[in-house]
């Protein structure tokens, strides 16, 4: 016997390889899995969702699926929302992380990524899955393909939740509907399925989806646009009201009658020119418009409440500081979502597809789909820049991180950078041309004013070594020095004012 004909899937159960490329949940024209069915939805009353329901928790789920599907049809509100959870999973590529970094594997991996992950279909496979969220469960059969080379899925292929059920004893395994057991169905064939349950609320799968929670509203919101409807018909034109006298015959009347209906679709009548029609504004149901509208609009955010866990991204009015708020309350639903779904996909379809190209191994790679965390790039380089001008350092490849950028190579053209030193003007090349640079011209000052610091001093020094060398002691000494009125300071103020102006008149060509 091959080592594939002994392969066990997650609840123990023993893979048939000749079955894996025989459908198992086609529908049909006739029988318990009818790929056609009758409206539900239509004229639902209170009573006739509480049926649905109350057949919903002894396991029949036909008619509330129906519902369920039905409900995304027609309000364009649900659908919006319950299509944007699915597509803040579905949208985001996904990655394989290897079981280890042996070279095996990686292999392993790189497969996956191939042949699951880079599958034309995969993102289509992610939404089907996430049609739980709305039902409770999902269901996709795997179209397997198979050659000299391995075991590959060509289609992945979702089936109507109307064609399984629960079993009976537990309700917590999903059976196929069918006629050869019509009670309690057929176990679903190993490695043939992806069956994910949305873990919204603890309990049975088919009582936890969105559609169980959002039922009796979208049903308000059904009577409540009906009503709003035939209140615009009553009260949304004028009454037309046609007036005759006396004389009128009763031929004149039902001529003035028809004008007066024709009015209201041919928008156009003829009448004697003896007869009058008056258009008479009734502003009696004015009042009522509001509550039609806030009604439907109050049920919308409680249904945006309950797929999004927020009301800010699909209504007006909201600031941005609330947005900001919600759209983290937005980001747990769909990490949770994302964590469900690719726990559901590792179990199902890449476990399966390694131990049927691979055989039983050490560990399996993992499939991600990472819902990163909205964030304000703006802010954080703002942030950046407003440190670094402060003096604060970084490191240029965090910084890059920032705004999703590598480093560059060293043979990447790159723009960018510090800016550059302004070109000195022409007369500061003039006069920089006398001194090679800047600092020798500051060292060129600094040397003319040290050439005669012998005579500059000893003219200020002349006057107390005079005092000193008429001096007997210390005593007359000090005496003659304190006599000593100004001292001879205009060669060392001279030398000075030159060189102060030199180094001023530089530093105003050098600026321009």
């Amino acid at each position: 016997m091959k080592i594939r004909d002994m392969l066990r899937d997650a609840w123990g159960r023993l893979v048939k390889t000749g079955e894996l490329t025989e459908e198992q949940a086609e529908g049909g024209m006739t029988g318990v899995r009818q790929s056609w069915v009758e409206s539900v939805a239509s004229g639902l009353t209170p009573q006739a969702l509480a049926g649905i329901l109350q057949d919903c928790d002894r396991g029949e789920l036909d008619a509330f699926m129906t519902l369920a599907e039905e409900m995304e049809e027609r309000d364009p509100h649900y659908a919006s929302v319950l299509g944007q959870r699915k597509r803040a999973v579905s949208g985001i590529k996904a990655t394989v992380k290897p079981y280890s970094e042996d070279a095996a594997d990686v292999a392993i991996a790189i497969w996956v990524e191939d042949n699951i992950t880079g599958h034309d279909q995969f993102a289509d496979l992610v939404e089907d899955l996430m049609d739980a969220v709305g039902k409770g469960f999902a269901v996709v059969e795997i179209d397997w393909s198979t050659d000299a080379t391995g075991w590959t899925p060509r289609a992945f292929v979702w089936r109507t939740q109307r064609f399984f059920q629960f079993d009976r004893e537990t309700g917590r395994k999903i059976r196929l509907r069918d006629d050869a057991d019509p009670l309690d169905g057929v176990e679903l064939r190993p490695f043939r399925f992806i069956v994910h349950t949305a873990k919204l609320k603890s309990g049975q799968a088919f009582r936890g989806g969105l559609a169980r929670v959002v039922a009796f509203s979208w049903m308000c919101k059904a009577y409540t646009v009906k009503d709003w409807m035939a209140f615009v018909e009553t009260y949304g034109l004028p009454l037309r009201l046609g007036k005759y006298d006396q004389a009128a015959t009763k031929q004149d009347v039902a001529t003035l009658f028809r004008a007066v209906a024709n009015i209201g679709t041919d928008a156009a009548a003829v009448i004697p020119k003896h007869m009058d029609i008056e258009f008479v504004q009734n502003t009696s149901g004015n009042g009522s418009q509001p509550i039609f509208e806030n009604l439907a609009r109050y049920v919308d955010e409680q249904i945006s409440k309950a797929v999004l866990g927020q009301t800010m991204t699909t209504d007006n009015g909201s600031s941005q500081a609330q947005a900001n708020v919600h759209n983290e309350v937005r980001h747990d639903v769909a990490t949770a979502d994302a964590r469900g779904i690719t726990g559901s996909i590792n179990r199902d379809l890449v476990i399966p597809a390694v131990l049927l190209n691979f055989g039983p191994v050490k560990g399996f790679p993992k499939v991600l789909i990472t819902v990163e965390e909205p964030e304000d790039i703006k802010a954080k380089v703002d942030g950046v820049v407003a440190l670094a001008s402060a003096g604060v350092t970084f490191k240029a490849t965090e910084a890059r991180g920032i705004v999703r950028m590598s480093d560059p190579d060293d043979d990447d053209e790159v723009f960018g950078g510090a800016p550059a030193a302004p070109e000195p003007t022409r007369k500061a090349r003039v006069w920089f041309s006398r001194f090679g640079s800047e600092a020798d011209m500051i060292d060129d000052i600094q040397r003319d004013m040290l050439s005669d610091w012998e005579p500059v001093m000893d003219e200020l020094m002349e006057p107390f070594m005079a005092a000193i060398a008429e001096a007997d002691s210390y005593e007359t000494a000090r005496a003659a020095l304190d006599k000593i009125d100004g001292l001879p300071s205009s060669r060392l103020i001279d030398q000075l004012v030159r060189a102060s102006f030199t180094a001023r008149a530089a530093g105003d060509v050098a600026d321009g």
